[in-house]
């Protein structure tokens, strides 16, 4: 079989988990209020970390299920598990500061609400990761 040469199924993998983030990357910008690349292309700090971000904890996450996974079908449906928990992470955040919008700070480029996203996703990737099978 083709996808048992460990350079195809690299490739495999690489496109498949690149598609993934692209996919997860649009629906993350359909939930905020802000534009992430006309911001990045602005100078927001603010949206370049939370962006970042989220690009690191996808990624983290699909790490983690190409390691615990047999195949690129298992590997992208544990992904995308994780990536809703991800998002549910993302609203949660939204939801635990009452006193101000995160998108609204991140879009006026408050750069502690930023960092605070991008910390928040990374360090949820790792515990979304760690739990899955």
């Amino acid at each position: 079989m083709v996808l048992s040469n460990p350079y195809v199924l690299t490739a495999a993998y690489f496109g498949a988990a690149l598609l993934a983030v692209i996919i997860f990357l649009a629906i993350f910008e359909t939930v905020t209020k802000y534009k992430d690349w006309e911001e990045i292309k602005k100078g927001n700090l603010s949206v370049a970390m939370a962006t970042g971000g989220k690009i690191f904890g996808i990624c983290n996450i699909i790490r983690y299920s190409i390691e615990h996974n047999d195949g690129i079908g298992n590997t992208l449906v544990w992904s995308a598990y994780g990536f809703l928990l991800l998002l549910v992470a993302y609203f949660t955040f939204e939801f635990l500061t009452p006193m101000f919008k995160v998108d609204d700070e991140i879009a006026a480029d408050n750069r502690a609400v930023g960092l605070l996203s991008m910390m928040i996703s990374i360090g949820i990737s790792f515990v979304i990761g760690a739990s899955i099978t």
